[in-house]
């Protein structure tokens, strides 16, 4: 696998643009952005599991689950769509309908994304005319990456993209991805938008398999605040034009598709938690010796999406009470006497518990440890052979300011 320098167009025969068509008035960022696939491309998609689901996540999943292919996919930020009853539904089709007509292309081959202020009915003339602009400016150049990565943001600092070269039957085969997240952000998905494009081909039962899996371990093991979001997407486009043999088994070919999109998925997701609204640096929280993996998740979630744990995280303090009572209150059953906590960054690595007892270390050199933009935490419960690894963020006074105003 070599790492590169891309994001969704450096796939063959996908295409991108972002550009400001004017959503939140009196703003000037970018609000709307494209993709487009020369060749249809088989669609896998995940998406949130909160109750109520925006307009864009019910057309999405309709097409998941009934089509083989899409051609395009249209996101918005500034307004999520959600809570916009059967008015926000039918801009939602309309939206579709009228990229797919300038496209030529069927209504059913358009996914659609957004993401913003819950509760808005989407302003359509404003969207139709953003979606006339955008597909002139449809391109395969790193820019055009660049200016639809940076087009999907709403209160995120930066944009997020990823993309890695993988050989399969002697093809170079290409996956990129760009994604936006930066408050309610949970398991489970959170307030993100994620698309990755591949020119893998391959069967469409398998990548969607294949993304469910991946989804568990990356997008779903991150969090920033606890609330799980009306809109989170993840698509994952496959158009075929690497060449490669189609792929519809799980052999070579599959798994070296599995390790690019995996380290996709979470780079994707790890820059989503290291944006987290108002954070100052990354947390990482790796637990090991649990007696199965899915309590090895709960116990390192537990500890990332600990408010307590993460004031502290912000404070540089090593408060290791914080992080045992997060694994005690998990509902995972472990002995407090044989809990080992380390904390690592690049400034160096302390042992701060052992059996369950802090240990004499010194916290002028655990708060130099916890002083740096990556923070981890690392965990062993000495109660089997499992592990798992969750990505969070520091809390700060600046989350509850962003958060105060977000309509405004």
């Amino acid at each position: 696998m070599k790492i590169i320098d891309g994001g969704v167009t450096s796939p063959k025969g996908f295409l991108a643009a972002g550009l400001r068509a004017g959503i939140k008035p009196g703003k000037t960022n970018k609000d709307m952005a494209m993709i487009f696939s020369e060749q249809p491309a088989v669609i896998a998609g995940t998406f949130t599991r909160n109750v109520v689901k925006a307009a864009p996540v019910l057309w999405g999943q309709k097409l998941v689950k009934e089509q083989e292919t899409v051609r395009a996919v249209v996101v918005n930020t500034g307004i999520a769509n959600a809570c916009t009853g059967n008015q926000g539904y039918e801009n939602t089709e309309k939206e579709a309908k009228l990229a797919a007509e300038l496209l030529g292309l069927e209504t059913e081959e358009v996914a659609i994304g957004s993401t913003g202020v819950i509760g808005q009915q989407l302003p359509m003339e404003v969207i139709e005319e953003g979606i006339r602009k955008l597909i002139p400016e449809l391109k395969h150049d790193r820019q055009s990456s660049q200016d639809a990565s940076w087009a999907i943001l709403t209160t995120d600092t930066k944009p997020k993209e990823a993309a890695v070269v993988v050989e399969i039957d002697g093809k170079e085969v290409t996956i990129g991805g760009m994604c936006k997240g930066s408050g309610m952000i949970h398991p489970n998905m959170g307030t993100m938008l994620g698309f990755i494009t591949t020119d893998a081909a391959i069967d469409k039962t398998l990548l969607l398999e294949l993304q469910r899996e991946l989804i568990e371990d990356t997008f779903n093991m991150i969090s920033v605040d606890g609330d799980t979001s009306t809109n989170d997407t993840v698509f994952v486009l496959a158009n075929g034009m690497a060449e490669n043999v189609k792929i519809t088994e799980k052999n070579a070919g599959y798994e070296a598709l599995k390790e690019g999109l995996l380290f996709v998925n979470q780079s994707l997701a790890k820059q989503i938690a290291a944006d987290g609204e108002g954070c100052t640096r990354l947390f990482e929280v790796h637990v090991a010796g649990a007696d199965t993996k899915e309590n090895a998740k709960i116990l390192s979630k537990s500890v990332v999406t600990s408010s307590l744990t993460k004031a502290a995280i912000y404070g540089k303090d090593a408060n290791w009470g914080r992080i045992l009572c997060a694994l005690g209150y998990s509902g995972v059953d472990f002995d407090p006497e044989k809990v080992d906590i380390t904390l690592k960054s690049e400034a160096g690595c302390i042992e701060i518990v052992k059996d369950g007892i802090a240990t004499d270390y010194s916290e002028d050199e655990a708060t130099k440890i916890l002083s740096e933009d990556v923070v981890t935490a690392d965990i062993h419960v000495h109660n089997g052979e499992s592990e798992a690894t969750a990505w969070g963020c520091d809390l700060t006074h600046d989350y509850v300011s962003i958060n105060a105003d977000y309509r405004s």
